[in-house]
């Protein structure tokens, strides 16, 4: 036998083994080994509290460890750019909210992903309405005085948001745009840290969700003047809404979803909405959700590609008229 042929036979030998050693990967039940969920925002914030009990309900359920990765850089765009990157074999997840998922495409001049081209949606996990909360020291206690103030001072109130292309940060554009005032925007990496600068003065104001607001508000730090649902969070039922305050039709909801690389086999993301359903329908799990101020969601994944699309069109107007920018 020549040396050419036998290479030959030496190389499909080989190519053989890797393709029997391929087929014996993917044989391999899902999930066999420990996996990566990213989340797109700090430890703290509720999204970090919502990726970490989903976690514990599904190391349960799929038998291995969920370990949380926690990127809250570039307004949740740097995470959601590593899970489209990753390798679409459900060992990487991503939760993701409004800013990286609807808003971005319309935000940044060159987002490095599509997010419904190169995610896969998964399940809706949880909604929550945005307050609107002051400084203490802000001689303002309602809607209708917040307004008068910044009319009266333009350009000298600053407001912060948890991060550029937020819900946090878009609703206030919204805000201003209907209200006419001039409000400088601060952006912060992640809601503790806005959260701690408006408590201490500056700046002056914030639209965040309601469990990295209500210890400062407790606190005496903070004062709640408006929700941003249709209507009243029963948690915080004191406090009225922007459509009350004024502002008919006003809503602004921040929500939550998990994600998978585009090109995850369709069993991996059928089973992973199956089992998140499982989890979130968990009396236990809801209860401590709801005691952490966030409304369980769920559905099938059709249901949530469609809810990112509808946000998408709901918002890119809102995006135009205000020209909220991120780059």
């Amino acid at each position: 036998m020549g040396w050419s042929r036998a290479a030959g036979l030496a190389g499909f030998a080989l190519a053989l083994l890797a393709a029997g050693h391929c087929a014996a990967a993917e044989a391999q039940p899902w999930p066999s080994h420990p996996i990566r969920f990213v989340v797109a925002a700090p430890p703290g914030s509720s999204l970090d509290v919502m990726a970490r009990a989903i976690g514990e309900g599904l190391r349960e359920r799929l038998g291995q460890a969920v370990l949380v990765d926690n990127r809250p850089a570039a307004g949740g765009t740097i995470a959601a750019d590593a899970v489209a990157k990753s390798v679409p074999d459900g060992y990487t997840w991503l939760l993701g909210f409004n800013g990286p998922l609807a808003f971005a495409p319309y935000l940044y001049a060159k987002l490095p992903y599509d997010p419904l081209r190169d995610l896969t949606p998964v399940v809706l996990t949880a909604v929550q309405p945005n307050v609107l909360v002051v400084s203490r020291t802000l001689p303002v206690r309602n809607v209708a005085e917040l307004i008068a103030y910044a009319r009266a001072h333009p350009g000298k109130l600053n407001y912060a948001s948890v991060g550029n292309g937020s819900s946090s940060h878009l609703t206030m554009e919204l805000l201003k745009s209907t209200a006419g005032i001039d409000l400088l925007h601060v952006p912060y990496n992640g809601a503790p840290s806005a959260v701690l600068a408006v408590a201490a003065g500056d700046p002056q104001m914030l639209f965040a969700v309601p469990i990295v607001v209500k210890p400062q508000i407790d606190a005496g730090k903070l004062v709640a003047i408006a929700v941003s649902t249709a209507k009243r969070f029963s948690k915080m039922a004191d406090v009225p809404t922007l459509a009350e305050s004024g502002f008919p039709d006003f809503e602004s909801l921040a929500w939550n979803g998990i994600m998978l690389p585009a090109g995850t086999p369709p069993a991996i993301v059928e089973r992973l909405n199956h089992e998140v359903n499982a989890v979130l329908g968990s009396p236990a799990l809801r209860a401590r959700l709801v005691a952490a101020d966030l409304e369980p969601a769920g559905g099938s994944v059709a249901a949530f590609a469609s809810w990112i699309r509808s946000e998408g069109a709901k918002w890119a107007p809102v995006i135009r008229r205000t020209g909220a920018t991120v780059d």
